[in-house]
């Protein structure tokens, strides 16, 4: 087994902006002005949405570069609905986060729909990203 430790740390600064340190680079995170933010970047829910298709779009090369698929490129698109009153505090009938997400993936390669479709599918069963909000992670938090 080859275990391996991810680890992101961030702050947050003024208003909504947090700053992120991942490996070296830096990921700014805020709200939109319209939601008392600066614009300053993408939403931790946006952000969410991007790293689910990276990980779809990263295994996705790498499962073509394991079956020989001539994969010229993929258009991921990630999509979901929220009820915002929930994150604001206000009762709900549902729950605070997605009541689903959309992935469509558009696949660039000279295969047939069905072997886009079995290829699509190998890529998701193997995405960690998908696999940990398909099924229950547990989650902590503690103060430091």
């Amino acid at each position: 087994m080859a275990n391996k430790t991810v680890a992101v740390e961030s702050k947050l600064n003024e208003k909504f902006v947090i700053e992120s340190d991942i490996r070296g680079h830096k990921v700014i995170i805020d709200q939109p002005a319209n939601a008392g933010g600066t614009d300053t970047g993408p939403t931790p829910l946006e952000l969410m949405f991007a790293s689910l298709a990276g990980c779809i779009g990263t295994i996705g090369r790498i499962v073509a570069m394991q079956q020989r698929i001539d994969l010229k490129g993929m258009n991921i698109k990630v999509e979901g609905d929220l009820d915002v009153d929930g994150l604001l505090g206000k009762p709900i009938d549902g729950r605070v986060g997605f009541e689903g997400i959309t992935i469509s993936v558009s696949v660039d390669a000279d295969m047939t729909d069905a072997e886009k479709e079995a290829f699509i599918h190998e890529v998701d069963v193997r995405c960690p990203v998908s696999e940990n909000l398909l099924h229950a992670t547990p989650v902590s938090i503690k103060l430091a």
